[in-house]
């Protein structure tokens, strides 16, 4: 067995568990694997859970302190960030072990919610939007480095069959985390508090990674994991074929799918300009807030419907190809919609079939692409790429957008004509 290996199946192998069996009608679940893989998909949920608390607490602080036009600039100081924060991160990646590297991070992390939290008793000024750039950087560093970590404990054939299951406790923190910060809203909780409980379920998720941890050196053949080699995250991109088409890819992705977004968002405010153009007591705030409203409804369901039942499946039978070719051919059709003029009820099927298979079958595939690299590569250049190239992709759609809206003057069948070539 490979040292990245987790468990392999012997002659004698024993049968499998109760827990290996729950886990069967979700994926290629192996004897003695369910309860790491659970442990994982657990740990995955919380972290996710923890973000999405964060997540929904810096809109009020960054958008009642300046604005949305504040906020876009916070988008861009945030990629600026990124390209010292990169190469810091692998530095001390290849400073401490696995585990004590992993501890280091999210502890940071913890410190920093007591920071933001004396800030706020001490009156520190700007605070919102220091706190939307950190949880970008927050949000991107420790998901990647989640799946740094199931690479690294996973072969490539181990994460092929059970990547698509881990990735189920993502797609169900998302939701339930954004449902728990409108229900402690709801109960006049400050943001403040709420960013305690997101540390703590974040102190909570840094003890999954131990138990995790003492599950995996149980294994006999399992060595002990050593402090990862120097070398600039930028630096593996760049002298890497391979890699710098997956950063291509994502910036690809991150651009077709915010493009996407303004078409709809065009649409819907197109329709109910119409509306109130022939109705003076149509309510267009209410009409706009009711669309989204059950367009991200329907997008978070079937994207946990394809999670649960269908992505294991379709890696099973095409493989990493079927799972990063997928988003491409339903987005050719999406756009394709748009391109010829569809109406806006036929827009909102087609992007809520595109986002739920991003979010679900795109959103695994995107992991596991990095079976095959180096531990150094699984994190430091999957930092670069996540983190600085990600957001490079958001830059982008912005200045897309621009260009299409005040110097070319495209229509939404227009941009849909722009997505298309990106596809």
């Amino acid at each position: 067995m490979s040292d990245t290996g987790h468990t392999g199946l012997a002659t004698d192998a024993p049968p499998p568990g109760l827990v290996d069996r729950l886990l069967r009608p979700f994926g290629d679940v192996r004897a003695g694997e369910g309860a790491t893989v659970l442990l994982m998909c657990l740990n995955i949920f919380l972290l996710l859970l923890a973000y999405y608390v964060l997540k929904t607490v810096r809109e009020p602080l960054i958008l009642l302190a300046g604005g949305a036009e504040l906020k876009s600039y916070a988008a861009a100081f945030q990629a600026l960030t990124l390209i010292g924060y990169v190469p810091l991160y692998g530095w001390v990646a290849q400073k401490l072990p696995r585990q004590r590297f992993l501890a280091a991070v999210i502890l940071f992390f913890v410190g920093c919610i007591q920071l933001f939290f004396l800030g706020s008793q001490v009156g520190v000024p700007h605070l919102g939007s220091v706190f939307f750039v950190w949880v970008g950087i927050f949000s991107l560093t420790t998901i990647a480095q989640f799946w740094s970590y199931a690479n690294e404990i996973y072969s490539r054939p181990e994460g092929e069959r059970l990547f698509p299951l881990i990735a189920i406790g993502s797609t169900a923190g998302a939701p339930v985390g954004a449902a728990l910060a409108e229900w402690l809203f709801g109960r006049d909780m400050g943001p403040y508090l709420m960013m305690e409980i997101a540390a703590v379920i974040l102190l909570v998720h840094l003890a999954l990674y131990r138990v995790i941890a003492g599950r995996m050196n149980a294994t006999a053949d399992r060595p002990t994991a050593k402090p990862i080699k120097s070398g600039n995250g930028f630096a593996l991109v760049l002298k890497s074929r391979y890699l710098g088409l997956v950063a291509l890819l994502l910036v690809l992705l991150n651009i077709v799918n915010t493009v996407g977004e303004y078409i709809l968002g065009q649409a819907v405010v197109l329709q109910a300009d119409a509306q109130f153009a022939v109705n003076a007591a149509f309510d267009k705030e209410a009409y706009v807030g009711t669309f989204y409203g059950g367009y991200f409804f329907w997008t978070n369901v079937i994207t946990i419907l394809l999670q649960a039942f269908v992505v294991s499946r379709l890696v099973k039978r095409f493989g990493l190809a079927g799972a990063l070719f997928a988003l491409p051919v339903v987005a050719l059709g999406a756009y394709g919609f748009a391109a010829a003029g569809a109406a806006l009820m036929v827009l909102r099927s087609v992007k809520i079939a595109e986002n739920s298979t991003d979010y679900s079958v795109m959103n695994t595939a995107k992991q596991m692409i990095w079976l095959p690299t180096s531990r150094e590569e699984k994190y430091k250049a999957k930092q670069a790429i996540d983190t600085f190239f990600v957001r490079s992709g958001d830059m982008l759609a912005a200045g897309v957008v621009f260009v299409g809206t005040h110097l070319v003057q495209l229509a939404v069948s227009g941009f849909a004509r722009v997505n298309i070539a990106f596809v």
